[in-house]
């Protein structure tokens, strides 16, 4: 029952079943020469069978190819007339040689050859006619065959390559939103992190002062509340970006296709201020630049700038150090930019170098193709130094590696 209920013919198949039954039973009926049986209740059964059986030759083609040149051969035995159930086996037999293994086809070809050369001498057709057409036959059927596999063939392979195809979209859509998110995270934590330092040692600091010293305490809270209002500026210019770009689809605020206008990104020229907001937290930075100033790629200044923030940032958490140093480089084809700290009382290696803030910055220079160093002075303090080289495209956006 299983087997049986796999059987589906296809609706091709059994329309050309029901074609040659219908036209070898009109054939038979309105052509009967005197010489042949004529046309009985036999012999339309005989036609039946034979050309219906073509319905399953998709689902079995051999036992097709056996039963149809069984019938015809009994039919020509029986002395009935050869008509259009002439073609059904070869028909068969294309089938065979389109699905069916090297010995099976062989046997086809044999199977269909005696059937041809059976219909051919009780025609009463030339011997030398016979075997042409014995050999003809088979040969015209296992070249349409043999097109039909290659075809088949070639229709698995497009349909391998369109399934591959649909899961690397797949894969491809699946890490386009990871590096959206990933993004987005490193942007968040870029724009957070320094201003909540800020608020929080000037918050604490109020408290600790705030009886003893009510003027300090009140300067610690106008600071803190600058810090917030810049940090929920950052947020409004990042909210910004995500309205604006899809996830994984449309460029982004770093994407060279299409950059965000400048009153969104933060740049090198922000650098300045970024310097004067750290003073609120005791840390004096002397800012210095070289070479030619000139406007770059958005995403450039964007990665510069993340980058100061992130090492001054780390400056304020972990090193204590009460100064820092930043240095801004413009050569022909690189940019340059480092940051020193002096060092202080706590250490700053360990904290800096396996933190979130770290692998942001690395992430972003690899971005542009660019190298990020960062490591402990020799004489003390820590040191981060970010290179990236100018006018040279990125592959479509994403990380080297």
């Amino acid at each position: 029952m299983p087997a049986m209920q796999a059987l589906r013919p296809r609706p091709a198949n059994v329309a050309l079943a029901i074609g040659f039954a219908v036209a070898g039973s009109l054939a038979g009926a309105f052509h009967h020469p005197a010489s042949w049986r004529p046309f009985d209740g036999w012999a339309y059964l005989l036609t039946l069978v034979i050309a219906l059986a073509l319905a399953l030759r998709d689902d079995l083609p051999f036992g097709v190819l056996v039963v149809t040149a069984a019938g015809f051969a009994g039919y020509l035995l029986l002395g009935y007339q050869p008509s259009l159930n002439f073609w059904v086996p070869a028909v068969a037999f294309i089938s065979v040689a389109a699905r069916e293994g090297r010995g099976r086809i062989v046997c086809g070809v044999a199977l269909l050859a005696a059937v041809i050369s059976l219909s051919g001498v009780c025609g009463g057709l030339p011997r030398p006619l016979v075997v042409v057409q014995a050999l003809i036959v088979p040969a015209v059927a296992f070249a349409v065959g043999l097109t039909q596999r290659r075809l088949a063939a070639r229709n698995a392979e497009l349909r391998r390559l369109t399934a591959l195809l649909d899961q690397q979209q797949r894969q491809e859509a699946r890490r386009a939103v990871l590096d959206e998110r990933f993004r987005i995270a490193r942007e968040l934590h870029d724009t957070i992190s320094q201003h909540m330092t800020i608020v929080t040692l000037q918050t604490g600091l109020a408290e600790y002062v705030f009886h003893s010293d009510p003027p300090s305490a009140r300067k610690a809270l106008e600071t803190a509340a600058a810090a917030g209002r810049e940090s929920l500026e950052e947020l409004r210019r990042l909210l910004v970006v995500l309205r604006t770009y899809d996830l994984g689809g449309a460029a982004g605020p770093e994407d060279p296709a299409d950059p965000l206008p400048d009153q969104v990104l933060a740049g090198i020229d922000r650098i300045p201020a970024l310097a004067e907001s750290l003073e609120a937290a005791g840390v004096r930075v002397e800012v210095r630049f070289a070479g030619e100033r000139r406007p770059l790629h958005a995403g450039v200044e964007l990665c510069a700038y993340r980058v100061v923030q992130e090492a001054l940032t780390n400056v304020v958490k972990h090193s204590g150090s009460a100064t820092a140093a930043v240095s801004v480089r413009y050569l022909d084809d690189e940019l340059g930019v480092t940051v020193l700290d002096e060092g202080g009382p706590h250490s700053v290696t360990s904290a800096a170098g396996s933190g979130h803030g770290l692998i942001g910055m690395r992430e972003r220079a690899k971005i542009w193709h660019g190298s990020l160093t960062a490591g402990a002075r020799p004489g003390g303090g820590f040191q981060v130094r970010l290179r990236l080289p100018l006018g040279q495209d990125r592959d479509g956006g994403r990380p080297v590696t």
